[in-house]
């Protein structure tokens, strides 16, 4: 099993204690005045999504995580279960409704998704930064109601609700930024 030194410690690597996978979201270097160098860093259970604060000494190693992401296709959801096929082997992955977190918000039949695994197992899916999403209910706007920054709640054809501007009808399609859940622009057909 690959591993990492100290001196490769940046944000975005993913790394295993204890057997469990840890995306390190943050690494400062310090070096007191004396002693060794020590980084400090930040790191996030990619299962539980806690957050973990280590320091390292110069010199010290931790073991590379196993994770690859794929690319894969959302099929569709059976209950809380979310199911996902691999786009170059053709392999179905299940994820739970834990997993996919805030991510169902988007999930529509066939969509490409970036999936991560760890030991050949799915842990965690994310959807692409954009997504357009038909209306399915929403408000009438008022007439003459040109204000603006005034938004309301928009009903799309995933079940989620975004807030939207007072302009936008039913049947039309909007742009999400899945990254934030906020509304980008209207799209024409």
């Amino acid at each position: 099993m690959a591993s990492y030194n100290t001196s490769d410690f940046r944000k975005g690597l993913k790394v295993q204690i204890d057997g469990d996978p840890y995306l390190m979201i943050e690494c400062n270097f310090v070096k007191p005045g004396k002693g060794n160098a020590l980084y400090k860093c930040r790191l996030r259970h990619l299962l539980r999504n806690t957050v973990l604060d280590r320091t390292y000494k110069g010199g010290d190693t931790l073991e590379a995580a196993d994770i690859v992401e794929i690319e894969a296709q959302f099929l569709y959801r059976q209950g809380e279960t979310f199911v996902f096929m691999d786009n170059e082997s053709y392999e179905q992955y299940e994820l739970s409704g834990d997993q996919v977190d805030d991510g169902w918000k988007y999930l529509k039949e066939g969509m490409a998704c970036s999936m991560m695994l760890f030991n050949g197992n799915p842990i965690a899916m994310s959807p692409p930064n954009h997504v357009v999403l038909k209306v399915e209910y929403c408000e009438p706007g008022a007439k003459g109601n040109t204000a603006t920054n005034v938004t309301k709640p928009v009903k799309v054809e995933t079940g989620a609700e975004f807030q939207c501007p007072a302009f936008i009808n039913q049947g039309e399609l909007i742009k999400i930024d899945t990254r934030t859940g906020e509304y980008v622009e209207r799209v024409k057909e």
